[in-house]
């Protein structure tokens, strides 16, 4: 046997050990007084955006597009996760004012 013969199999083992996947972050959007803070949020794919609604009314964090339409009850917290990548505008159906943007990367 060559020993010369294992070692690209053996470099392939190590290199993928080697690569740490990416962990998926929980990112924090607030309604309050009518306004989702932060109105500008970066993310990934896989991420969770946790929704925290601390008005005395419900709101939705619905976006423009089409991709996601999130009800948040009053004085609650809910999650969605994200699954496409793009920028997406989103607004309160119930308060058409109240408006932020979602960069989701891959």
């Amino acid at each position: 046997m060559r020993s010369g013969r294992y070692l690209p199999l053996v470099a392939t083992l190590l290199l993928g050990a080697a690569v740490v996947p990416a962990h998926a972050t929980t990112i924090q959007i607030t309604i309050d007084n009518l306004v989702f803070a932060p109105a500008e949020v970066s993310a990934k794919v896989g991420d969770t955006i946790e929704w925290t609604n601390k008005d005395v009314f419900a709101h939705t964090a619905t976006a423009r597009n089409g991709d996601f339409d999130v009800a948040t009850p009053p004085k609650q917290t809910v999650t969605s996760v994200l699954t496409k990548v793009g920028s997406v505008e989103y607004y309160c159906r119930y308060h058409p004012n109240m408006k932020a943007v979602l960069t989701i990367a891959p």
